[in-house]
C-alpha cells in the first residue's frame, strides 16, 4: 500500500478554500479509505495511466509526495516518467463537448445553473490542462491552469471566473458563498467568449 498527497499542497499553491488531495494505491479494494477524501487506485491502473501518458500520471509525477509506504519504496518514484502524451486531441474535444453541454443547458434555462457552471469550470480546467501538456509539454495542473496560458490564456474577467471557481467549490465541497441569481447572469454574455477560445485551441490540437 502506498499513500500521496498531490497537488496544490505539494505546488505551494494551497489556499483557505483549498483542499488537501490524497492518493491511496493497494493491491486490492478494501473499505480502509473514505471515497470522499482519497483518490483510490489499484497498482495495475496507475501502471496503465503511466503507460498511456496520461495527465494525471504526469500530475503525479510531478507533484506528489509520499506519506506511507508498506515496502519502504517510492512506488510512484519507481515508474520513472510516464509515457509521452498522446491523447490531446481525442481528451480536449471530450472536455469541449462537456463544455458545450453545460453551455447549451444554461441557454435552455437550467435549473441547475451553479451545477452547470461547476461543469465549466471543470471543462476549462482540464482542457487548459491537456493542452498545455498536449501541445507545449507544460505541466499545467493547477485549477487555474485556463488563465495561466501565457498567450494563450482565457480571456474572461475575473470576476467570471470567480464565479465560475466557487460554483465548483459549491458544487462538490458544499461550502461557500451562495451564488446569487443576478450575478448568474450577468457572466452567461462570456460564457461565449469561453466557447470561442476553446474552439481557436481545437485548431490547433
Amino acid at each position: 500500500m502506498h499513500i500521496y498527497a498531490f497537488g496544490s499542497i505539494c505546488r505551494g499553491e494551497i489556499e483557505i478554500d483549498s483542499d488537501v488531495d490524497l492518493l491511496a494505491i493497494e493491491d486490492k479494494k478494501s473499505n480502509n479509505f473514505d471515497i470522499e477524501t482519497f483518490s483510490i487506485y489499484s497498482y495495475k491502473k496507475i501502471n496503465e495511466l503511466w503507460n498511456e501518458g496520461n495527465p494525471f500520471a504526469w500530475h503525479l509525477a510531478t507533484e506528489s509526495r509520499l506519506i506511507y509506504s508498506s515496502d519502504n519504496r517510492d512506488y510512484l518514484k519507481g515508474l520513472k516518467q510516464p509515457n509521452e502524451y498522446k491523447n490531446c486531441k481525442k481528451d480536449s474535444y471530450k472536455f469541449y463537448d462537456l463544455f458545450c453541454a453545460a453551455f447549451d443547458a444554461i441557454n435552455k434555462d437550467s435549473f441547475s445553473v451553479v451545477f452547470e457552471l461547476s461543469t465549466i469550470f471543470l471543462s476549462i480546467r482540464n482542457f487548459a490542462t491537456c493542452y498545455s501538456l498536449g501541445k507545449h509539454n507544460d505541466f499545467n495542473f493547477s485549477r487555474h491552469s485556463a488563465i495561466k496560458m501565457r498567450e494563450k490564456s482565457l480571456n474572461i474577467s475575473m470576476k467570471t471566473f470567480n464565479l465560475l471557481e466557487r460554483s465548483r467549490i459549491l458544487s462538490v465541497r458544499g461550502y461557500g458563498k451562495n451564488i446569487l441569481i443576478q450575478e448568474a447572469h450577468a457572466s452567461f454574455k462570456e460564457l461565449r467568449l469561453i466557447k470561442t477560445w476553446m474552439e481557436s485551441l481545437l485548431l490547433e490540437v
